[in-house]
């Protein structure tokens, strides 16, 4: 088995590897680097240009795992693209929304190589998708090779339970097995279930390793930090404040506005209009019309019924009042320049009586990660179009993260037990911390940090 870490970074970056197994060749994952611009942000696909890619699977529709997947079909002609059936329904409407925001960064900053591909390319991908439902053996490389006596390796989609539509994926030959586990959360989120990656079995297991430096503190618990954000909310209305709470369109989104409906039908926040993105009430109805496909949890809770959810048009959070209590859950969730979220946020931040609630990972070189690092009275330069501002607003981080805790995902290596774990998907110490575990509780499995465009031999 050969396998290529084909990440232009060596940081969690922009996903994709390239597995050939047994005389068959497939890419996982297509994403691009959320921290790089233009072609830097792409995957190595020059690496493997000479390449016949028989298939391409997708794990989810985040745009570091899927956000190049119209380059690669251009690199590709010949491969199809399997992703599960819930990521079918999301993927197209993930990448048109890609050619509107690198459009849009073209004209703002001057981007020239900006859209790396057209809404035209977008609309023509639709017959090269195929959607899958979960364990399901798919003969990946059955498409292309018509010899007699020829057998297709085939893989299996698992729920991965970190967003909707998310899949570990078992890739098997006739001798060998490897098993990529994407962003996997092994715990119950507020609507999500937890992965179920029951009896998996691989001699390679490919893992992320997000939060290898995020040691839980003693006594934590979701549950707690649930009951945190719910107080700290009411504690903002009361004194007339609003809440910005910045959030992914697809995920966090759809969790935050679970907690409020929730919220709200027990009696604990009045009703009231919740604003949000367009992107996001999109990927909110789609969460509402699949989900009796889902692992989750509040089976019938329908958002869109439960929730006044009022779309902000363009412009508008520039002049609404901000005194009497509103409540934001708006993209960007790192709050780049010119998103909403930023936009709202220059507004609140000098203002003692309104708050900004971080539900999720902000890179500390991005406007939100500059915004969490700031102490109150603090004066720091939030982006290159806000310039300097001074923090008087009330800031949280609340850990209801999507990713599985350390201590899980070292308990699955166990559980699966390879002879090889590849680490990926995460910073140089998170990895470190994963290795060096692994060799403590587990000295016979060979653990292996891939660098990018490291080709390995397993």
């Amino acid at each position: 088995m050969k396998i290529l870490n084909l990440n232009p970074a060596t940081d969690i970056g922009a996903s994709s590897w390239f597995v050939e197994m047994e005389g068959h060749r497939l890419l996982m994952d297509a994403g691009t680097h959320p921290r790089l611009e233009g072609r830097d942000a792409l995957p190595r696909y020059d690496l493997i240009k000479k390449e016949e890619v028989d298939a391409i699977a997708i794990s989810h529709c985040h745009h570091d795992h899927v956000g190049s997947l119209p380059v690669a079909l251009r690199q590709f002609p010949q491969a199809h693209v399997l992703m599960t059936e819930l990521s079918y329904f999301l993927v197209e409407r993930v990448l048109h929304n890609s050619v509107n925001v690198m459009k849009r960064q073209r004209e703002e900053l001057g981007i020239q190589e900006y859209p790396l591909y057209s809404h035209d390319e977008v609309d023509e991908l639709a017959p090269r998708i195929q959607g899958f439902k979960y364990n399901r053996d798919v003969e990946w490389a059955s498409f292309h090779k018509t010899r007699a006596g020829f057998i297709s390796p085939t893989l299996e989609f698992y729920d991965a339970g970190h967003t909707l539509g998310s899949a570990g994926i078992m890739v098997r030959g006739r001798k060998e097995t490897l098993f990529y586990t994407g962003d996997v959360c092994f715990h119950d989120q507020t609507i999500l279930r937890g992965a179920r990656f029951e009896d998996v079995k691989a001699e390679v297991l490919l893992m992320e390793t997000t939060r290898g430096q995020r040691q839980l503190p003693p006594g934590f618990s979701r549950e707690k930090e649930i009951e945190r954000l719910s107080a700290a909310i009411l504690r903002v209305l009361h004194r007339r404040g609003s809440v910005l709470i910045p959030s992914f369109a697809l995920g966090r989104t759809q969790e935050i506005l679970t907690l409020l409906a929730i919220m709200m039908r027990e009696g604990k926040l009045k009703p009231q209009p919740v604003y949000i993105g367009g992107l996001g009430r999109v990927f909110t109805e789609i969460y509402d019309l699949e989900s009796h496909r889902t692992h989750r949890q509040y089976p019938n809770l329908q958002m869109h019924d439960a929730l006044n959810l009022t779309v902000l048009e363009k412009g508008q959070v520039d002049k609404m009042k901000l005194t009497g209590g509103r409540l934001f859950v708006v993209t960007a969730g790192m709050m780049s320049e010119h998103t909403a979220s930023h936009n709202l946020a220059l507004r609140m931040i000098g203002d003692k009586d309104q708050a900004i609630f971080f539900v999720g990972y902000a890179d500390p070189e991005t406007p939100g990660g500059r915004l969490k690092a700031a102490k109150p009275g603090e004066t720091f330069i939030l982006s290159p179009s806000a310039g300097e501002v001074t923090r008087r607003c009330e800031v949280e981080d609340f850990d209801l993260t999507a990713h599985a805790n350390r201590d899980d995902l070292l308990d699955f290596v166990g559980e699966v037990d390879p002879r090889v774990v590849l680490l990926s998907h995460g910073e140089d110490g998170s990895r470190d911390w994963f290795a060096e575990q692994i060799h403590a509780r587990y000295p016979k499995i060979k653990v292996l940090a891939p660098k990018p465009g490291e080709v390995l031999e397993v």
